[in-house]
């Protein structure tokens, strides 16, 4: 009993780091999110191969995922609101993963036709499912983290999405070469499938969970950090039936409408990279699909460094006094304005410098996306999920409209992605004209009374 006694004592004179795990946790999961993505963008070329897709058809079915992903987006907020992050994270893995693994079918039947219809339904229901990712994260990191920790913490878990890259396009390239294209839904699928039981397993509030000492929990909650999640807001949830009216006043917030309109410009980049990027490369620069899957992961490397970089240089800006505005708007000014250097690839001829312009871009991105720092320091407690929703929807617009745009220039241009490159340097510079113009002080929201 004393030595029981004694451990108890010094676990609450210690201040634990419990939070590290729960980030890397969410790191991983959101590394998968990205990966089951970007599935499509390196088994494309195969499948256009196997079924005679066209750019145009290749445009709208990378798309496919995008609109119910931003369709879902209202109603994945307010669920994550009412219930919690734990549960509804815990099942929208297991369905994005079902989904995942039930694409690997297509194909049986022999028709294009049908290939496609299938692909595009399926790729449309994981985007459903996925649609409370991201917010989840938000929700998660305001739980566990104090204000002077959110930057890094959320550059780190979105830069998950240059980790997938790195890890997961050269083994699916790996994958699609040796074994088929097939297998790529199937290991993929399998993997979310194991991955929502961890999450479900591990997951709980800091309030709540044993391995939090008091100095760690006091530390959380001196800091701002939601120590007891979803327990707390929910009681100050929104209604459903008021839910739109919360929506309005978000919306008719200067400085969050800004930061929502810059995610969308944002996202234009991300999605460059995780539809037509690899088939870039197939196409416009002649390598294999397993090259491809190589050199891709190269500007992945840059971007997963930028964005660790973006995130530890905004607190750090905090941690020497300087205002919330300039720690957030210097980073991510200044990343964009380096990933505007894309547009050189129209330029040049040799392969290694398209890479290293592709690099340097992706690096600069990494940097600049500090948006989901931003939406944790800036929405209303009572509506984390809600306005982490609208941002992710402005957001994932970019992922319906960039795919589109993308596979109707490269037509029009007889197979060239000049005019494409140029669409997404252009909407870099239009980030930095929202942070800049549109976003002014950057300071928590209040709502008023409904």
């Amino acid at each position: 009993m004393a030595i029981g006694r004694t451990v108890s004592a010094a676990h609450a004179l210690k201040r634990t780091n419990v939070r590290y795990i729960i980030l890397a946790l969410v790191f991983f999961i959101t590394t998968l999110n990205y990966a089951d993505r970007a599935t499509l963008s390196v088994t494309g070329s195969a499948m256009r191969g196997e079924f005679g897709f066209d750019a145009i058809e290749m445009g709208y079915i990378f798309s496919a995922f995008s609109w119910s992903y931003v369709l879902c987006q209202v109603p994945a907020g307010w669920l994550l609101d009412r219930f919690g992050a734990r549960r509804v994270y815990a099942a929208s893995i297991l369905l994005w993963s079902l989904f995942t693994l039930l694409q690997s079918t297509i194909g049986w039947t022999g028709s294009a036709a049908a290939a496609v219809t299938g692909l595009f339904i399926l790729r449309f229901a994981m985007g459903a499912a996925e649609a409370p990712a991201f917010p989840a994260n938000a929700k998660v990191v305001a739980s566990w983290f104090p204000a002077r920790e959110r930057g890094t913490a959320s550059a780190i878990f979105n830069s998950a999405q240059y980790f997938a890259a790195v890890v997961f396009t050269p083994l699916m390239a790996w994958i699609t070469h040796a074994f088929g294209w097939h297998e790529v839904y199937v290991v993929m699928g399998v993997v979310g499938l194991v991955l929502s039981g961890v999450w479900l397993r591990f997951m709980k509030h800091p309030a709540d969970h044993p391995g939090v000492s008091p100095r760690e929990l006091e530390y959380i909650e001196q800091g701002g950090g939601f120590i007891r999640g979803h327990s707390a807001a929910a009681a100050h949830a929104p209604r459903s039936n008021d839910s739109w009216r919360v929506v309005r006043q978000l919306l008719g917030n200067r400085m969050l409408l800004g930061v929502y309109l810059a995610q969308f410009c944002i996202n234009v980049l991300t999605y460059f990279f995780l539809t037509w990027f690899p088939i870039y490369l197939v196409q416009a620069r002649h390598m294999t699909i397993l090259q491809a899957g190589l050199v891709a992961s190269l500007p992945a490397i840059c971007g997963f460094g930028g964005g660790v970089l973006g995130g530890l240089l905004s607190d750090t800006l905090i941690r020497r006094g300087r205002s919330l505005t300039v720690a957030r708007k210097v980073p991510i000014v200044g990343g964009m304005l380096l990933s505007c250097c894309i547009v050189g690839c129209n330029y040049v001829t040799t392969d290694w410098i398209v890479v290293a312009l592709m690099s340097l871009a992706f690096f600069g991105k990494g940097i600049g996306a500090l948006g989901w720092a931003v939406v944790a320091d800036t929405s209303p407690r009572e509506a984390i999920g809600l306005s982490g929703s609208l941002f992710n929807m402005c957001g994932n617009v970019a992922g319906i409209v960039t795919p589109i745009v993308i596979g109707y220039l490269v037509t029009r241009s007889g197979g060239s992605f000049n005019g494409a490159l140029a669409f997404v340097g252009l909407n870099a510079l239009l980030t930095v004209f929202c942070y800049l113009v549109i976003v002014k002080d950057i300071k928590r929201v209040a709502l008023r009374p409904i």
